[in-house]
């Protein structure tokens, strides 16, 4: 459970909800029975202070929640600490987390859950530190850092809807790619059956043509001979009939 953000020490709390103090107030019984005699005055707190630090838990606890485990069916408590911090306090915390960001491994560009933890963390700490100083300053900040979460949170939505939606589309892409080449395959097919029909339609058409051709050299020949057949029986009726005449006018 370790963090960037500074919490007290953890506390724990009995089975009915009830927190059991780990320090006895003044005046009244301990866990021994025995009274517990009330602090000198001098080192009590004015009215004002009590409140002033009581409002400031109640920031704070509305800020960043306590953490709450079980442990050996015993329940903890840790709540944020309410100590001011000090320039070395800063410091340190920029160690820490230039420490974590090494020792986690977290990539320097890009989107990194990681570092994205880690500065959230960070951020949190600075707000715990702004806010024991000024409530004011740090529910600000609270309100930034939430209205940078609800923007990354939206980033995040339209980059995984995004995503879905690349893959849909590379799938379909995908789908239509193998529809498509199924298609262009049975197209392919069906070229080669219709240049076979036409190889074998010009192949009939060819022959029909060459027999055409054939009858026709047959019937021009025969027309031909029938022709000369017809001159050479017009010649011979032509000699006959001169025969016959030639006598008839002697």
């Amino acid at each position: 459970m370790a963090s960037l953000v500074k919490y007290d020490n953890p506390v724990l709390v009995s089975k009915t909800g009830e927190r059991k103090p780990s320090k006895s107030p003044a005046g009244r019984q301990t866990q021994t029975g025995g009274p517990v005699p009330p602090a000198p005055k001098s080192k009590l707190p004015s009215v004002e202070t009590q409140k002033g630090n009581q409002q400031t838990e109640e920031i704070l606890n509305a800020i960043l929640p306590p953490r709450e485990w079980t442990e050996s069916g015993q329940l903890w408590v840790q709540s944020v600490s309410s100590t001011p911090a000090t320039r070395l306090d800063v410091v340190a915390l920029q160690e820490h987390l230039d420490t974590r960001l090494q020792q986690r491994q977290a990539r320097e560009t890009g989107i990194c859950p990681v570092r994205r933890e880690l500065y959230s963390q960070c951020f949190d700490e600075l707000i715990r530190q702004v806010t024991i100083n000024c409530a004011e300053r740090g529910l600000l900040l609270l309100r930034v850092r939430n209205e940078i979460r609800m923007t990354i949170a939206a980033y995040q939505t339209l980059y995984e809807s995004s995503v879905a939606f690349g893959m849909r589309k590379a799938l379909q892409a995908e789908q239509g790619k193998v529809d498509m080449e199924k298609k262009i395959k049975e197209l392919e097919e069906d070229k080669k059956e219709l240049e076979k029909n036409l190889q074998e339609s010009k192949n009939r058409c060819e022959a029909i043509e060459k027999r055409e051709a054939e009858r026709r050299v047959q019937d021009d020949a025969k027309h031909t001979e029938e022709v000369q057949s017809l001159r050479k029986t017009i010649s011979q009726l032509k000699t006959q009939l001169e025969g016959i005449e030639a006598p008839s006018k002697k």
